[in-house]
């Protein structure tokens, strides 16, 4: 049975060791800062930018960047009742799965796109995250695992990611649009900047 295409970012499964208690923080995405956010997309902290209620500010991660956590919904507000996700270009309290040690399902991009689909012998190592579009319809991101196209899995500690295992469904199997059970590698608010893969 082949795996179906639902990118929806990166959602929260267990944390390692240990079972998900809905663990999370809140944040400012300001004004200032363009571009959408959605429901599991990655966020970073920024250094520049003051929130007037003192929360930390963040923005959406790119490809590489270093990571405190991934979005997993927003504070309701009465200016944006009818909205899915945040759009661009305004001033939201986000909340955030923060914890370092929190793992996430996330579906790898297809082998269309360029890359190499992930096999049981990538478990362990480190891989990055492609950002899709918003898809402004449902509020989900449409980040997915980088399985090539333009970082290839590897021991590299400063790689965002890393690949613990395979989602272990009836409906998911190895092959195009796998889900991967993931933990954020590069984390801000961890111990360290990220570990070596094996």
């Amino acid at each position: 049975m082949a795996n179906q295409d639902i990118p929806r970012g990166l959602v929260p499964v267990n944390r390692l060791g240990g079972q998900y208690c809905g663990s999370i923080g809140e944040y400012t995405i300001l004004a200032a800062t363009t571009g959408a956010l959605a429901v599991g997309d990655a966020v970073k902290q920024l250094t520049t930018g003051t929130d007037p209620e003192g929360l930390m500010t963040i923005a959406r991660a790119t490809s590489t960047d270093a990571c405190c956590g991934v979005v997993v919904g927003f504070v309701a507000d009465k200016d944006y009742e009818n909205q899915t996700h945040r759009t661009a270009s305004t001033l939201r309290r986000v909340l955030v799965a923060d914890d370092p040690e929190q793992l996430f399902v996330c579906q790898e991009q297809s082998i269309a796109d360029g890359g190499t689909q992930l096999t049981f012998a990538d478990v362990g190592l480190n891989v990055d995250l492609v950002f899709g579009a918003v898809d402004t319809t449902t509020g989900l991101s449409n980040v997915e695992i980088d399985n090539g196209t333009t970082t290839t899995p590897a021991a590299t500690a400063t790689i965002v990611c890393k690949i613990m295992k395979l989602d272990q469904r009836v409906d998911n199997e190895l092959g195009d649009h796998a889900d991967w059970i993931i933990k954020i590698n590069n984390h801000q608010f961890g111990s360290h900047t990220g570990t070596l893969g094996i």
